[in-house]
């Protein structure tokens, strides 16, 4: 994933030497609206169920939590005593043009990027593949095309036709994991299908997060022990040096050369530890979980709901804003807000959502960011919704979907180009790429199911 810089999909410029700087995602943004986000929370406000709540969407957010909210009394009015409620908003399509959408997405990139059972069930970073192209993809696209299958198998009365596909996903990603005396998943192939790489720990989080969407749509155990072998591996970023600035956070990549603590990182193994704890009641998990957020909410919070990107060993900080950072807060304390009913977890998150949102929907800032980044976000906001319902998550992210879709696709082949940082304005001439592909294909099969039907 993203710090200090990143090629199209997976490439680094840290640790295997690669050099991608012309591709960088480091546009810094301005620090002065700041002072126009602070929104606090209203103590009149109460938890109240969401307004976008089909039947399709009790799953993970309501399931593993309504029965210890009811039994602490944590359930309230959904409309302050002072507010009149408001008309409902209307998303920008309805439940059956995002799920008709995500599945063109989906055939796409199958047809364009996939590339074949009988070659290991990988994809190519991108099409047309390029010169400096690897032979298949890094492991981050990998892992979002696998979370795009998890998430076309949650589509009301079509989804059960892609489960095959999300268990080959899964396979296929245990291909990129290396042994020995510190494992986890690589960003490139290990021999013998290719040369290898760093350990990113971000992309490790991820990957665990994939494998307990995968565990909470089945039910089959090899994926919550798949998540649970991860925390070993990001548990090693955490760094115990007490003569940093700020001294805690995690290491961007397993590496001595490595002098970035990430918010990514950290914010991510949080929502990975407090998702494991929703459903192993391990304490060490909750441990982990608030450990990790309590340091990125206490030393890299910019403003309310907007995190610096990365913290240098220096001292020095690199305010670069991406929407994904932002969701990852949100859902890490929602997570942490279901298991322990500590309402200062929900307030963070409500006020983190509010004043995020507040800022991502001005001017062109959510259609400037990368797609995938987007993508994390609005699923962060819509786990939120479904405990603390606010109609302008899903508008929101209706409204950024239906733009991107008349916007960024080619209406030739069904995929999506953008510019070189993964966002922006569409590029007849730019590659189509399995990340951003898969980012849509989430945005749309994610949206078919929260719409109401």
């Amino acid at each position: 994933m993203v710090i200090r810089g990143v090629g199209r999909g997976g490439e680094r410029t840290a640790g295997n030497g690669t050099d991608n700087a012309s591709y960088c995602r480091q546009a810094t943004l301005s620090l002065s609206f700041a002072a126009n986000l602070a929104f606090l929370l209203d103590d009149e406000w109460k938890l109240t169920m969401p307004t976008f709540l089909p039947p399709a969407r009790l799953t993970r957010a309501v399931l593993t939590s309504v029965a210890g909210l009811l039994s602490t009394g944590l359930i309230w009015s959904a409309t302050p005593a002072h507010a009149v409620p408001d008309q409902p908003a209307t998303p920008a399509a309805s439940a059956a043009t995002w799920a008709n959408r995500a599945t063109d997405a989906y055939r796409a990139l199958q047809r364009e990027l996939y590339q074949g059972a009988d070659d290991h069930g990988l994809y190519l970073e991108r099409t047309p593949k390029q010169d400096a192209d690897r032979d298949h993809s890094y492991l981050w696209p990998m892992r979002e095309a696998a979370a795009a299958a998890v998430d076309m198998s949650r589509l009301p009365r079509r989804g059960a036709a892609y489960r095959d596909d999300a268990a080959e996903r899964f396979d296929t990603i245990e291909l990129y994991f290396g042994d020995g005396e510190r494992p986890g998943y690589q960003s490139y192939l290990p021999a013998p299908l290719g040369t290898g790489g760093d350990v990113y720990y971000d992309d490790n989080a991820v990957v665990g997060l994939s494998e307990l969407d995968q565990y909470e749509l089945t039910g089959s155990p090899i994926y919550l022990k798949r998540a649970e072998q991860i925390v070993p591996i990001v548990s090693r970023a955490w760094d115990t040096d007490d003569s940093l600035t700020c001294p805690g956070g995690m290491d961007w990549y397993d590496s001595p050369n490595n002098v970035y603590r990430a918010t990514n990182v950290t914010a991510l193994s949080a929502q990975l530890a407090a998702r494991l704890y929703e459903r192993t009641r391990n304490a060490d998990y909750l441990a982990k979980a608030e450990q990790w957020y309590g340091w990125v909410y206490t030393c890299m919070r910019q403003a309310p709901g907007l995190y610096d990107n990365d913290r240098n060993d220096d001292g020095s900080t690199n305010p670069t804003l991406w929407s994904y950072n932002s969701g990852a807060m949100i859902g890490t304390a929602t997570s942490l807000f279901r298991s322990t009913g500590d309402r200062s977890y929900l307030a963070n998150a409500v006020e983190d959502a509010r004043s995020s949102l507040a800022y991502w929907t001005q001017g062109t800032r959510l259609h400037d960011q990368p797609a995938i980044f987007n993508a994390f976000y609005f699923k962060d906001l819509l786990e939120l919704d479904a405990i603390r319902g606010n109609r302008d998550f899903l508008i929101a992210m209706s409204d950024y979907a239906a733009a991107t879709y008349a916007s960024n696709r080619d209406p030739a082949t069904g995929l999506y180009r953008f510019q070189p940082s993964g966002g922006g304005d569409y590029d007849p001439d730019a590659p189509a790429e399995t990340l951003e592909q898969s980012a849509m294909i989430q945005i749309f099969a994610t949206l078919a199911v929260a719409t109401p039907h």
